[in-house]
């Protein structure tokens, strides 16, 4: 039986505004847990706190109230240890350095020897063989994603945090990225928790699904993705996926 990775009790995040004497509360009385090996997804209507939680497990922020764990130790602890990899929509990748020296920064700055044969098997993961020595800006937006997560997946997480990660790519490429990742993941099978607001990739990519209110976010929603994997593309073809991106999307409007 699969063991609880992510814990999140009652947590509240609430931040003072300059200027405003009221404080503005993103999250409220969120509880959930993510089990080991688990791709979970949040979804909710912008301003709803999603990427308040990814930040909270990343421990870039602290609850105002309750309490968040990752394999029952505090977010800043397996930080430290770098055991959390993290993955935004702006892939900030140095632009000076090759794919190559970006993917294997990490290793750097975690005073780790720099390991060749890892580096290089993560290039042929993201599937970026040949493109070694490109420079992010001779990469397509698509490809830039790819070294941003096999940059989150050097230093062996335990856990991938994914806000937003295909946001500002078109819809062809996203897709195909939706694509890719399920096949990184299935090799990798990292406990994921992406921030989406993309039904159609929530639905593809997650095992379950938690809908967001909109601010001060709540969950008003758990669903279990039925879908075996790994999965094909020809899944999002089916009337059983449209029924849930539907049912999903239904949810999402009703949160206005």
């Amino acid at each position: 039986m699969s063991k609880v990775s992510i814990l999140i009790e009652n947590v509240t995040k609430s931040f003072s505004i300059k200027g405003n004497k009221e404080k503005v509360v993103a999250v409220e009385g969120i509880s959930l847990s993510v089990m080991q090996s688990e791709f979970v997804a949040l979804l909710g209507p912008s301003g709803c706190g999603k990427s308040t939680i990814l930040r909270l497990i990343s421990s870039l922020e602290t609850p105002t109230e309750g309490t968040v764990k990752i394999n029952g130790k505090l977010p800043r602890s397996m930080a430290s240890k770098h055991a959390l990899g993290v993955a935004f929509q702006d892939h900030a990748l140095l632009p000076w350095l090759s794919v190559w020296d970006n993917i294997a920064l990490p290793l750097d700055l975690a005073n780790r020897p720099i390991d060749t044969n890892l580096v290089n098997s993560l290039v042929d993961l993201v599937g970026l063989r040949g493109f070694e020595k490109a420079r992010p800006k001779q990469l397509s937006g698509g490809m830039r994603q790819r070294v941003s997560i096999a940059r989150a997946l050097i230093l062996s997480p335990e856990v991938l945090l994914l806000d937003e990660p295909f946001g500002a790519l078109d819809a062809v490429t996203r897709r195909l990225m939706n694509i890719e990742l399920q096949r990184i993941w299935t090799l990798q099978q990292i406990t994921t928790v992406l921030v989406t607001h993309s039904v159609e990739e929530a639905v593809f990519l997650a095992d379950r699904i938690f809908v967001l209110s909109v601010r001060p976010g709540k969950i008003i929603r758990e669903v279990l993705i039925p879908f075996d994997r790994p999965r094909d593309q020809l899944i999002m073809r089916s009337d059983e996926f449209h029924h849930l991106v539907d049912e999903l999307t239904e949810a999402l409007d009703s949160t206005e």
